[in-house]
């Protein structure tokens, strides 16, 4: 999915120093397979010129790569993408999008490091790619919600369905967006930011 066709913020966008009202900056993975909208959905939400790490694909990548869903993509994030949204004047996210590749997966390792919260993005078509990178989060105890990227052509399921599919706990969030539109992006982060928040204060009352 092209971040190219996404939205864009109407005019420049910000500097790259936080916010002077920021008091709590929170550090937030973006991660799902291969092809799914990581960097689509950073270009789309980042108030800042986003960091992107993207290489042209070549025939190397042929027969190592799963691109299925994915044949008109060009480039690939071999490290990592950045972005930054302020959710209200005090709270801001970077946001750090991993790269899709089990062949590049060596890096998430530092990319998880300090995350308070991750958004698994989903491909309808591809669900089994999802398993191992929920599996991942929660090794290392990162909290996360699914966000199921409605792409054109892939089948719509119930959330029942899907929460069933991908084994997924009851309270754990699941929701549809469209990574290529600013606003659902930043719902998923939002939704994702309430998660935390009563998950702390679940914490605070224990």
């Amino acid at each position: 999915m092209d971040f190219k066709n996404s939205d864009t913020i109407p005019g420049p966008r910000t500097e790259d120093r936080l916010p002077h009202t920021a008091e709590a900056a929170v550090k937030i993975v973006i991660v799902g397979g291969f092809g799914v909208g990581k960097t689509t959905m950073v270009g789309s939400v980042s108030e800042i010129r986003p960091l992107t790490t993207e290489e042209t694909m070549t025939q190397a990548g042929i027969g190592v790569d799963d691109n299925y869903g994915s044949a008109s993509k060009t480039a690939t994030t071999v490290a990592m993408d950045f972005g930054r949204i302020s959710i209200t004047d005090q709270l801001v996210l970077y946001l750090f999008g991993t790269p899709g590749q089990e062949r590049f997966w060596f890096l998430w390792n530092g990319l998880f490091e300090g995350a308070l919260g991750a958004v698994v993005l989903v491909d309808t078509r591809r669900l089994d790619v999802s398993f191992d990178v929920m599996g991942r989060l929660e090794e290392r105890g990162v909290p996360f919600v699914v966000a199921v990227n409605t792409f054109p052509d892939a089948p719509r399921y119930p959330v029942a369905e899907l929460r069933a599919a991908l084994d997924l706990a009851e309270e754990i969030p699941i929701l549809d967006c469209d990574v290529r539109r600013r606003a659902s992006s930043r719902d998923v982060l939002l939704t994702l930011t309430r998660f935390l928040h009563s998950i702390a204060m679940k914490g605070a009352l224990t």
